[in-house]
């Protein structure tokens, strides 16, 4: 992972790969959704 400038940048990074990892893992109970469409919906 490339260095980032702010600590802000950081958190903001991880919780993303988070949230794409607990997706991945199919730990959500939508159905009706992709993952692509769990993940936008998710990142606001």
């Amino acid at each position: 992972m490339k260095g980032v400038k702010s600590f802000r940048a950081a958190s903001t990074k991880l919780e993303g790969i988070e949230v794409a990892h607990t997706i991945h893992k199919r730990q959500f109970t939508s159905t009706e959704q992709s993952a692509f469409q769990q993940f936008t919906a998710l990142a606001g």
